[in-house]
């Protein structure tokens, strides 16, 4: 297979292993390590700067069982299809394709309605969950934001596998569309801390007990995404 460097550059290595693999070189790096990206479904492995190939391939090689095994617990990839039960902002819905209606999607009580053909379903609730994603977080945001007494800027809903919320220096908060699909209490406690974060850049103990004023069972929330997390970001 060929392995691709962060750098861009690819070398063809004669081992052909049966997952994916992303070498990154490191400056800081002392040593080969291993992990697994569980979001993006490989194996990275991080090498010195000087680091000769045929160690790297042997250092795989080794330890190509535990990747194979960890790779095999990461949950399937999902798309959205007809009959699917989904919480959406903490209401179970259930999705309905009628393909002679012509409103894209459109939730009708405990319906999420998809018109079109049956390849768009996908695409058509994810921007569905997307837009509404603004509309609902910027919401619960924007209260939260109200008890601190701070102004938040503008919402920007994200297609991102690597962190659920962000806040930038300028006031600006961006999600994840995939929380949509977490239970209610999730959803609050990730405005709340995205908003503490308004007040306290960085997670002191000052940043925490003001999460805690806004969100008093916000360790429930923090530990649902921690073990369900994986779940959410199996949606493609």
């Amino acid at each position: 297979m060929k392995i691709t460097l962060l750098t861009g550059k690819t070398y063809n290595i004669e081992q052909k292993f049966a997952f994916p693999l992303k070498i990154i070189k490191s400056a800081r790096a002392r040593k080969l390590t291993l992990r697994i990206d569980t979001k993006e479904r490989m194996a990275v492995l991080t090498l010195p700067r000087y680091c000769a190939q045929k160690k790297a391939v042997e250092f795989v090689t080794h330890h190509q069982e535990w990747i194979k095994s960890s790779l095999a617990q990461i949950p399937a990839a999902k798309s959205f299809q007809n009959g699917d039960k989904i919480s959406l902002f903490g209401q179970e819905v259930t999705i309905s394709h009628e393909p002679s209606r012509r409103l894209g999607a459109k939730q009708e009580n405990t319906k999420l309605i998809v018109s079109g053909e049956k390849e768009f379903i996908n695409r058509r609730v994810k921007d569905y969950i997307k837009k509404k994603a603004a509309e609902e977080f910027g919401k619960r945001a924007r209260r939260y934001a109200k008890k601190l007494g701070v102004k938040i800027h503008g919402i920007t809903i994200k297609d991102t596998k690597s962190r659920w919320g962000s806040c930038s220096t300028l006031n600006n908060l961006n999600f994840s569309w995939r929380v949509a699909l977490a239970p209610n209490y999730v959803i609050d406690y990730l405005m709340a801390h995205e908003v503490s974060h308004l007040v306290h850049h960085d997670h002191s103990p000052n940043f925490w007990q003001t999460v805690k004023s806004l969100n008093a069972d916000y360790e429930k929330g923090e530990k649902w995404l921690k073990d369900h997390g994986k779940e959410l970001y199996s949606y493609e």
